[in-house]
């Protein structure tokens, strides 16, 4: 019995959706991966800052005030999946300059614009995410931007 090889997509995208189980998002689990030449610089999940309470004990103020997806992000007290793969490749050190990120959501307009200062070369998304802005700031930018399927591999 054969066990075929992943893609490279395949790969990454699936440590994506690993790292997102440590998300502790209430509203919306994300898992990042970022790559370079083939290999992991960093990882990211959302939830919140370093050493402060989660939302599973605090609430969320988002679906408290009934906030419909893609709006009020400054409302939330949790660290996107995308910046907190930002932040941990700047604390090791890690140059994501060109890099890929693979993450489950297509990103916010606050990630976007931070991936975009941040120079990576392409964004892997799986699933979409609903802001308008976040499109637009990424078809503007150089940034590459694909959606992945599991269902249709590449050769």
């Amino acid at each position: 019995m054969s066990n075929p090889r992943p893609t490279v997509d395949e790969y990454f995208m699936k440590m994506a959706y690993l790292v997102r189980e440590r998300s502790t998002c209430l509203r919306r689990k994300v898992g990042a991966v970022m790559v370079k030449d083939g290999h992991i610089l960093s990882t990211g999940y959302n939830g919140a800052p370093k050493g402060l309470p989660h939302c599973e004990q605090t609430g969320c103020l988002r679906e408290k005030l009934n906030v419909p997806t893609g709006e009020r992000h400054e409302l939330c007290r949790g660290v996107h999946a995308e910046q907190n793969a930002v932040i941990q490749a700047a604390v090791f050190g890690a140059s994501i300059k060109d890099a890929i990120l693979y993450v489950t959501n297509f990103p916010c307009s606050v990630c976007s614009k931070i991936l975009v200062n941040a120079s990576i070369s392409e964004i892997v998304f799986a699933e979409g995410y609903a802001d308008d802005l976040s499109s637009e700031l990424l078809g503007e930018s150089k940034i590459k931007t694909r959606n992945f399927s599991f269902d249709k591999k590449e050769e």
